[in-house]
């Protein structure tokens, strides 16, 4: 009554009604007996609906009609008891309208039971961050919610280094592309396909700085970067694309065109930098990212960068490039929509300093276009130990945390503000449990599950693989 008082709480009429189906009387006798003993250890009864049958089978069909009217007032926090998919661990955030449906389901309450319905688009901002030592299962937990995620309309593009998102993809009509493989390979220097205003020119200059800091491995000079600077200019100059938007329809350069203009440009800064990118002109990687353009990125609502084809040590490079062109899709304004963006094994990105940047400012600025990045790695040390992984932390609103490594749950434990018991739980925890965090009072441990259809596409156990392939041979 002061909760009703003071307006927090509100009361309802209720009716609640089950309709109990078997294949003949006998066994829908022994389902209602089993219903009823449920019911009761539970505190409620429940009455068959005796000679009008006809009204209880109307009133469960989805008609919106009450033909039976047994009803009973509850207040709030009774009736939402009603409805499975609330967790009394992770309240509406201040701000949220209650009861708005939205978000999937990532799996069940690992202390109740209950399902646990996760809207990350519902969230401050829509980014996420997946901790887990190898092989707990973080990214089949990951590929679980975007698998139903693209049931709700949203867009999604994953940067894998392991080829683990293709036959995903496959099934559910999205594109691959296989970068280091024939017909995969995307020109760093191309511009967006919707360019507007007069600084694009300049912002893809500074793009090609970031990318060529983690292709050759090292933080550029002031020296360098001026250097750099006037021969990427004369790159695009050369090719006829200068501020004016109307030359931007132009063919783009290439690395090729860069090597020469740096070539041209004389002086030991400037060849020094040639030098090191002679391997990616015409040397061992020169089909990486010399040339034009072969994979386009639009029309499809699951976009998968495959990598496992490229050698380790231009991985970090690869994966940079596949972001820069799933954001420029990303900001396309004509085609504003709910969009996803993963990383898998964001660790071989974090390491490089430039690379850790981009991901930090997507992180920050995702959010203004609709857009959720989902980090995923296994090398905590490399996201927490900088401060721009810290950073990228701190602008996760959802945080899921799988099994950890003893040597790293201090860390962990720390950075999270782990209680004893959480951290307990992330040391014992089995594949597929995770522990859902989203601000100081809202946490949940939960267990991904899945149903067989999707754990066969989701799946990387080699021995399901393995019996998949046999099954599938004639």
């Amino acid at each position: 009554a002061y909760r009703i008082a003071r307006g927090e709480s509100r009361l309802f009429r209720l009716g609640l009604y089950l309709t109990i189906h078997a294949a003949d009387e006998q066994a829908l006798a022994h389902e209602v007996a089993a219903v009823k003993a449920t019911a009761e250890s539970l505190l409620l009864t429940v009455q068959p609906a005796t000679y009008r049958a006809l009204d209880g089978w109307l009133t469960t069909l989805p008609f919106g009609l009450d033909n039976l009217k047994v009803r009973r007032t509850l207040d709030t926090a009774a009736l939402s008891a009603c409805f499975p998919f609330t967790s009394p661990d992770l309240p509406t955030p201040p701000g949220h309208e209650a009861g708005v449906p939205g978000g999937v389901l990532l799996g069940l309450n690992a202390a109740s039971g209950s399902p646990l319905l996760w809207d990350r688009f519902g969230q401050d901002n829509y980014n996420s961050i997946t901790l887990a030592h190898s092989g707990a299962g973080k990214s089949y937990l990951t590929k679980l919610e975007l698998l139903r995620l693209l049931f709700t309309g949203v867009q999604a593009a994953v940067i894998d280094p392991e080829d683990e998102y293709c036959r995903l993809a496959e099934t559910v009509g999205g594109q691959v592309i296989r970068l280091g493989a024939a017909g995969g390979r995307l020109n760093p220097f191309d511009l967006p396909s919707h360019a507007t205003g007069g600084d694009v020119l300049v912002r893809r200059v500074l793009f090609l700085h970031t990318f060529l800091s983690v292709l050759l491995g090292t933080e550029f000079s002031p020296a360098q970067r001026a250097v750099l600077d006037q021969a990427l200019l004369a790159c695009y100059e050369q090719v006829g694309i200068t501020v004016h938007p109307p030359t931007w329809t132009a063919a783009p350069p290439t690395l090729h065109t860069l090597h020469e203009a740096l070539t041209a440009q004389g002086g030991p800064v400037a060849d020094d930098l040639a030098d090191r990118l002679v391997p990616f002109v015409s040397g061992s990687h020169a089909g990486l990212f010399n040339g034009p353009t072969t994979s386009h990125t639009e029309g499809h609502h699951l976009l998968v960068f495959a990598l496992r084809r490229l050698p380790q040590e231009v991985r970090a490079p690869a994966m940079l490039l596949a972001l820069d062109a799933v954001w420029r899709r990303i900001t396309d304004p004509d085609r504003r929509r709910r969009h996803l963006v993963v990383v898998d094994e964001a660790w071989l990105l974090m390491s490089q300093a430039q690379g850790a940047r981009f991901l930090m400012r997507m992180a920050k600025a995702g959010r203004k276009h609709w857009c959720g990045l989902a980090v995923v790695t296994q090398d905590a040390d490399d996201v927490l130990a900088s401060p721009l992984g810290r950073t990228v932390v701190a602008n996760s609103a959802t945080q899921l945390l799988l099994r950890q490594a003893p040597q790293a749950i201090d860390g962990i434990a720390q950075t999270f503000g782990l209680s004893r018991g959480e951290r307990d739980f992330l040391l014992s925890a089995r594949r597929g449990e995770a522990l859902l965090l989203a601000g100081h009072r809202r946490k949940a441990a939960l267990v991904a599950v899945a149903s067989a259809a999707e754990h066969a596409l989701i799946t990387t156990d080699p021995a399901e693989l393995a019996e998949q392939t046999e099954a599938d041979q004639p």
